[in-house]
């Protein structure tokens, strides 16, 4: 008897990964168990006591939980708290003491849809939206690895994200153009830049093993994509059968080989007459600088032509023997495999051949072809080298006149995919064609090649934006759940299998996944659904009762509060300064390190962050910042910023000094803070009680209570006593407010003591949580 419940304990662990309802009995193995991989059905929104609290849908699910434990929702907040909490949500930026004042008076009966669907119009909602799909396409301005050279195209890719979040572009469609944009619609050079979303892989131009390099970008395309559209870390099936969701490693290389065709063509033209502002420019600075660099340019291409065939073989020989061999094919020879293998050498190495040969030869006087003639020549290259040098102001600081694409190579000779035995490259066992993981559903892939492409990535994309797929709908909505309650109904954003946590409220999330397909993917929809719900209304104030029963919160009985992210605080201190640039898209811009600082340099004296020249960009928002992968921004990179080398599903929140200390000590928000107090005279004028008003207002969105505006007059007197005691001697600066209309009725150390507060009060926690 014991051995017959042994397996029936053994059938329930391993018929595959299913999630117990919260509350279910732990010994129950009759009851229906929730699953994430069937298909979803709109459940019955369920009966509850306190029905005056419910304002949509979300509501019943929330409060059915709450109820069957007891508990009752949080009271709600009021009107200023909301809408700072739903604008900092929402744009990423704190609200004007205006649009505070204007939704506080809004006595209308749709005052809260009117503030929701003004939040939704904005252009800034899709940069928001934007740079938390970003961080699941491990967007980046470089490619990484030792050199970590830029890519010129890449913002194109992020201009495109931005724009489909504000045009409500559906979910599903957004889905289609980036995994497969250029086969579904080749004559849409949007579509095409969608796809730039699988060329976001890191990448080693130098790699001499181009097999394994391809294997490797394959890998990193087919993990990702599982993480972020099916809520699967499948990784681990790359060497071995999963160990907790049932997924053989065989499954593994079926789903990778719906790649194996792809390649990323970084040099496609713009389409006549698409040229934005920013590519204009671009190509008018670039003729000035061929025209000014011209004749230096031609010489030292006649110095290197009579090298080229020795140089391209030079360059050649460097890989190792498979792909030497590829690379050496005759064209009408190569197979699917080899065409790969030499559109890669083209695209990271060129067929002129570099100047490696000319330079090894001249410098090793032990090398064979070592000669007189190559030594000269390569001594008058390095003096044009230099030459070209001086021209280097004239070269356009950002932006190019292509854009990056997926493509196939041929629509039938397609490289071959196989095991992998223990997930290493050089021990190839078996083929496989394309397939999906029996667990997703028991789906398969319906591939129709076309003249020109195998259909693969197509077929792909179908699926995942079906209404039938049991996962696309469910691990979107769920982010976006996360997005505003700090964590997911599933808290494992990246993974829905065993090894994830389990669903708080299971019902909801079907919910949420079929009404959003049933709105036809729209995105915004689904965001005011959430902001409009009275869970959402709900106080974050501490509820003794409620953790006592629920002490991680999972049942959202009180509000969570949560840090803002790091591109949040950067640019919030700038709005609320009032310098911030809001212009939307275009290249990436680098602003200075630190104030006044030009950025690092390498050994050769290379600007390793060549700060852009145009000033007002170095105020930008933060999604704007050019993404270097081995040189993360520093300011941000002190508050937990997502890492570009791989799927970033949840921003982490660390507590530590060196957050302070940036706050604090840095020139850069030094200057915003003189820039803030010089913005709050100009609006409150000299009084100081109104000053102390308005920074309040500006900053917090309320104002301050009589104990804390005694407080701060406290602080303005104490620490204007200590700047005229440390200003005695005369070599102590002060930081003063800047850009006050009327400086005439100022007391500058009172002023510089105002700085000082400003300061302090924006390296608060009510300046950087939201609540």
């Amino acid at each position: 008897m014991k051995n017959i419940q042994c397996l029936a304990l053994l059938s329930v662990l391993f018929a595959g990964p299913l999630m117990a309802e919260e509350g279910s009995p732990a010994n129950s193995v009759t009851e229906k168990r929730w699953s994430p991989y069937e298909t979803a059905q709109k459940p019955a929104v369920p009966v509850v006591s306190q029905k005056a609290w419910v304002r949509t849908p979300i509501d019943s699910f929330v409060l059915a939980k709450l109820e069957s434990k007891q508990l009752k929702p949080a009271v709600e907040v009021d009107r200023v708290t909301f809408i700072r909490r739903a604008t900092l949500d929402a744009w990423g930026l704190p609200p004007t003491p205006e649009e505070v004042k204007a939704f506080a008076a809004d006595r209308s009966s749709d005052a809260y849809e009117k503030l929701v669907d003004r939040l939704l119009a904005s252009p800034r909602f899709g940069e928001r939206q934007a740079r938390r799909w970003l961080d699941l396409a491990r967007y980046a301005d470089s490619a990484g690895f030792e050199n970590d050279a830029g890519r010129p195209n890449n913002w194109r890719y992020r201009d495109y994200v931005i724009a489909a979040f504000n045009q409500d572009k559906p979910f599903d469609l957004f889905i289609k153009e980036q995994i497969a944009g250029d086969e579904l619609w080749p004559d849409s050079q949007e579509a095409k830049i969608a796809t730039g979303y699988l060329a976001g892989y890191p990448d080693n131009s130098n790699s001499r093993d181009m097999i394994q390099r391809k294997y490797q970008i394959e890998t990193d395309i087919a993990d990702n994509v599982s993480e972020t559209f099916l809520a699967t870390t499948m990784a681990c099936a790359r060497c071995h059968n999963h160990k907790q969701d049932k997924i053989s490693q065989k499954e593994y290389f079926q789903f990778q080989s719906v790649f194996s065709n792809t390649v990323f063509d970084t040099k496609k033209e713009l389409a006549k007459g698409s040229e934005s502002v920013w590519d204009k420019q671009y190509v008018e600075q670039f003729v000035k600088y061929q025209a000014a660099t011209k004749h230096i340019r031609d010489a030292q291409r006649k110095v290197l032509d009579p090298y080229k065939d020795a140089s391209i073989q030079y360059q050649k020989s460097r890989y190792i023997t498979d792909t030497l061999a590829a690379l050496q094919k005759p064209e009408k020879e190569q197979n699917g495999l080899d065409k790969w293998i030499n559109f890669r050498w083209q695209s990271v190495s060129g067929v002129n051949g570099g100047t490696g040969y000319l330079k090894l030869v001249a410098e090793t006087k032990e090398h064979p072809e070592h000669t007189p003639d190559k030594v000269a020549a390569w001594d008058e290259y390095q003096r044009l080298q230099k030459e070209l040098r001086k021209f280097d102001d004239l070269k356009p600081a950002s932006g190019s006149s292509n854009y990056t694409a997926a493509a196939e190579l041929s629509a039938t000779d397609i490289p071959p995919t196989f095991v992998r035995f223990g997930g290493i490259h050089e021990r190839p066992t078996e083929a496989v064609q394309p397939g999906l993981p029996k667990l997703w559903g028991n789906a398969t892939l319906d591939i129709k090649p076309t003249t020109t492409s195998s259909g693969r990535r197509t077929a792909l994309a179908n699926w995942l934006a079906s209404p039938e797929n049991p996962l696309t709908a469910r691990v979107y909505v769920n982010r976006v759940w996360a997005q505003y309650f700090d964590r997911g109904i599933i808290s494992t954003a990246e993974n829905f299998g065993r090894a994830g946590d389990k669903p708080t409220h299971p019902e909801l999330l079907d919910w949420l996944a079929t009404n959003f397909t049933e709105q036809g993917w729209s995105i915004k929809k689904l965001h005011r659904q959430i902001l409009l719900s009275s869970v959402y209304r709900q106080s974050s104030a501490e509820r003794p009762e409620a953790a006592k029963v629920d002490p991680e919160n999972k049942l959202l009985a009180t509000y969570p509060r949560k840090r803002l992210e790091a591109e949040v605080i950067r640019d919030s201190l700038l709005y609320v300064a009032g310098v911030l640039n809001e212009e939307v898209g275009g290249p990436s811009v680098l602003p200075p390190v630190t104030a006044g600082d030009q950025g690092p340099v390498d050994e050769n004296g290379n600007r390793l962050w060549p700060v852009s020249k145009t000033t007002s960009d170095w105020n930008r928002r933060s999604i704007y910042i050019y993404s270097k992968r081995s040189l993360p921004y520093p300011m941000l990179q002190n508050f937990d910023p997502a890492d570009p080398s791989k799927a970033h599903h949840k921003r982490d929140v660390t507590t530590t000094p060196l957050q302070a200390l940036t706050l604090f000590n840095s020139p850069l928000v030094v200057n915003w803070s003189q820039s803030l107090a010089g913005r709050v005279i100009n609006e409150a004028g000299t009084n100081e009680k109104a000053q102390l008003d308005r920074l309040y207002q500006v900053i917090f969105s309320r104002l301050p209570s009589n104990q804390e505006r005694a407080s701060l007059q406290a602080f303005l007197n104490k620490q204007e006593n200590i700047i005229k005691t440390q200003a005695k001697d005369g070599g102590f600066a002060v930081a003063v407010p800047i850009g006050v209309a009327d400086t005439s009725h100022l007391n500058p150390v009172r002023t510089a003591a105002f700085v000082d507060m400003v300061q302090s009060l924006v390296n608060t926690n009510e300046f950087v949580y939201r609540f």
